[in-house]
């Protein structure tokens, strides 16, 4: 926590990775107007081109919302990190993590709304699900360690930043530019808190190299966690593993992906040139060695979801996905 604490300094020239509310873009910028006199015809529209996205992409931006709706749970665990015990500190470790928090607020929202204005999916079961996620709360499995809890959001925001910009390819294939859109705009902001947290350990990595390797090692240990893995729609108790099926088949988010992320972060981080020894040098060798594990698991996973069996999500009515 004292490193961390020793990082206001590199966090306040960062915060310019944060956009001003003045020039942010908002939800209503790219859904239809209902102010307008038009407004019915703008719907109209809207949903025709909603009508082309497939059942599959569906279940999967509907995963991806319901797991950006759950920023609370987020926010509430980078706090610990940050120690803003008045909610309004200007010390810029907090107004990193208030204006981080803001700008994750729209994307739940803008989903939310895309998804209610198709007319396609059951909203009731889809916020019975948010409502779970929420109530069952939010695990990184970083055990108390600060420095693996920001090993965590790097790795989550490049997650988040691919698999929202494999969903929007795959809508303007199928005829949704709009949802395209929306989609490419949500993976430009993670791409600036991606950018923000990598160099925040990597910072981390230069000051204590092997308390960052340490800390790495103990957040890639076993697998990371997704945020959304609680997620529970009151009668799928294996729902999180039913979508990330589907994502994987789809290919918005694959074992391939996850092992691609491992092997940048250990090359952004020079994670195999840093000088440790003991147990940190254990852990450089083990980190190094861990993309390669996955991808060879990628192919014999792909291969076992194309045998699985189709099934019915409560958020499509009608639906075998």
């Amino acid at each position: 926590m004292d490193l961390i604490e020793s990082l206001q300094g590199f966090v306040a020239e960062n915060l310019a990775l944060l956009t001003p509310v003045e020039q942010a873009w908002q939800p209503t910028d790219f859904l239809p107007d209902l102010t307008a006199e038009d407004w019915s015809d703008r719907v109209t529209r809207f949903r025709e081109s909603a009508r082309q996205v497939s059942d599959e992409l569906l279940v999967v931006l509907v995963g991806n919302m319901i797991t950006e709706e759950a920023l609370p749970s987020y926010s509430m665990s980078l706090d610990r990190i940050v120690h803003d015990e008045t909610g309004t500190d200007e010390a810029p470790w907090a107004r990193w993590l208030r204006g981080w928090t803001a700008e994750e607020n729209r994307h739940g929202d803008l989903l939310n709304a895309y998804l209610r204005l198709t007319g396609r999916v059951d909203m009731r079961a889809v916020e019975r699900t948010i409502h779970h996620l929420l109530a069952n709360g939010f695990d990184s499995r970083n055990r108390g360690d600060a420095g693996a809890g920001l090993v965590y959001a790097a790795f989550q925001e490049r997650a988040t930043r691919i698999t929202h910009g494999n969903v929007a390819t795959l809508a303007t294939r199928q005829g949704d530019e709009g949802l395209a859109r929306i989609c490419r705009k949500i993976a430009g902001d993670e791409a600036r808190h991606e950018t923000f947290y990598t160099r925040v350990v990597g910072q981390i990595m230069e000051r204590e190299p092997e308390a960052g390797v340490l800390a790495f090692r103990a957040m890639i240990k076993g697998i990371i966690s997704m945020p959304g893995r609680h997620m529970f729609d009151g009668q799928d108790p294996d729902l999180f593993d039913h979508f990330a099926a589907v994502s994987q088949r789809l290919g918005t988010y694959t074992v391939l992906t996850y092992a691609q992320i491992i092997d940048h972060l250990v090359q952004a981080w020079g994670v195999a040139h840093r000088s440790v020894s003991g147990k940190a040098a254990r852990a450089q060798d083990y980190l190094c060695q861990q993309a390669e594990k996955y991808r060879r698991f990628a192919a014999e996973i792909e291969a076992s979801l194309t045998k699985r069996p189709r099934i019915r999500f409560t958020w499509l009515p009608g639906c075998e996905v």
